[in-house]
């Protein structure tokens, strides 16, 4: 019975570590935010390399014409 308790508590205090983190990961700090910043820039950056290429591909395709 004992061993049963134990096995009980440390199920709960998993559980509660667990959920402790998840709440955490809620909270964006000041890395997370730097983080999403670098990413929404190199996002950006594509972007505008994808569409310099369109147009340098349209700008080519005129010039046979």
């Amino acid at each position: 019975m004992h061993a049963s308790m134990l096995r009980k508590a440390g199920l709960v205090l998993l559980m509660a570590l667990t959920l402790g983190g998840l709440a955490a990961c809620d909270d964006d700090g000041p890395a997370e935010e730097a983080g999403e910043n670098i990413d929404q820039a190199a996002e950006n950056a594509g972007d505008s390399v994808e569409e310099m290429g369109e147009d340098v591909q349209d700008a080519a395709e005129n010039a046979q014409n």
